[in-house]
């Protein structure tokens, strides 16, 4: 399954193989519409796709007009929604509205600034992609939009017609320790858009066999961490609860800008464990950062509910600071 950072790179990956490639985006929103502004579908020349649109209410209807804007050659903009005849016809029966934006790659999107925009990204830049929805107009801009960039927040500019499309770095989860949690918590977080790195320095746990497609590191937690450097786009959680490989992890992660640190362990394990964080220097606020002990209070009892618990408590972080 394709998460929302594959998106442009999967359109460019479909324009240079000669299938042809549609990038259709959600830019206005009203009422109870199932996505968010911003989300993207890519939509092939032989009629396939990945991402969404919708809940599945209008992908349908969208993957036919890609395909008419592919042979045209030009951009389109879609509204759908409950006032609208067509609308029941593709079934957004679910009381919104919607106004998809459909750019062919290489003809209204130069394949150019698709490959610039996907540099960016894999380089953890951001950017911010601007069309003019009525003039066709288009660049892009790594300055200027600062407020958006910190809400990830894509949208029209007020009573205009210029559509601001923000592409913040992808979202991380590093997560210390290969035990069972973490095999759930892994697959869980790529299908909500998180690339997951695994750190373990034990060889028996840190395996392909065990976390396929995701990342692996078997240094040592705080070396690992140090490099791979978590930023303000990324999640920390620690499932070892073993001091020698916990505590030097959380040294790194309190020094960063990491939007999320949870550690598992009981109250008297996280008791012990701000304890020997303060003795280290890092003050109360700091230690205060750290979710102990890990996930939401949903009453998780197997591996695979304290990772939905878990996934949960990082995502109410990541959109509502908490």
């Amino acid at each position: 399954m394709k998460t929302a950072h594959d998106i442009p790179s999967q359109a460019l990956a479909w324009h240079r193989a000669g299938h042809g490639a549609v990038l259709a985006t959600v830019v206005e929103t009203w009422g109870s519409a199932p996505r968010r502004v911003g989300a993207q579908l890519v939509v092939s020349g032989d009629g396939q796709m990945e991402g969404s649109v919708s809940g599945g209410c209008v992908e349908g209807a969208v993957v036919l007009e890609a395909l008419d804007a592919l042979a045209q050659g030009r951009q389109k903009l879609l509204c759908y929604g409950v006032s609208d005849g067509d609308a029941f016809a593709v079934g957004l029966a679910c009381g919104g509205t919607i106004r998809i934006l459909l750019e062919p790659v290489g003809t209204a999107l130069p394949e150019a600034m698709l490959a610039e925009l996907v540099a960016a990204r894999a380089a953890r830049v951001p950017i911010a992609y601007e069309v003019d929805v009525q003039s066709g107009v288009r660049r892009l801009s790594p300055d200027g939009h600062a407020a958006r960039f910190a809400r990830d927040q894509s949208g029209f500019e007020p009573g205009g017609s210029r559509f601001i499309a923000i592409h913040n770095p992808p979202l991380r989860v590093m997560i210390v320790g290969a035990v069972h949690i973490a095999q759930a918590l892994v697959p869980m977080a790529q299908i909500a858009g998180f690339d997951p790195l695994v750190i373990d320095p034990r060889d028996a746990f840190a395996t392909v066999q065990r976390f396929p497609g995701a990342q692996i590191c078997r240094d040592w937690p705080g070396d690992a961490l140090s490099a791979a450097k978590p930023d303000a786009r990324t999640a920390l959680v620690l499932l070892t609860h073993d001091p020698k490989l916990d505590d030097p992890a959380l040294h790194v992660a309190l020094a960063s800008d990491a939007f999320y640190i949870g550690a598992l362990g009981s109250r008297r394990t996280h008791a012990a464990r701000r304890d020997r964080l303060a003795a280290a220097g890092f003050s109360s606020d700091q230690i205060a950062r750290i979710h102990g002990p890990v996930g939401l209070d949903i009453g998780a009892a197997s591996p695979a509910e304290i990772a939905v618990s878990v996934l949960a408590q990082m995502v109410q972080s990541l959109r509502m600071g908490q």
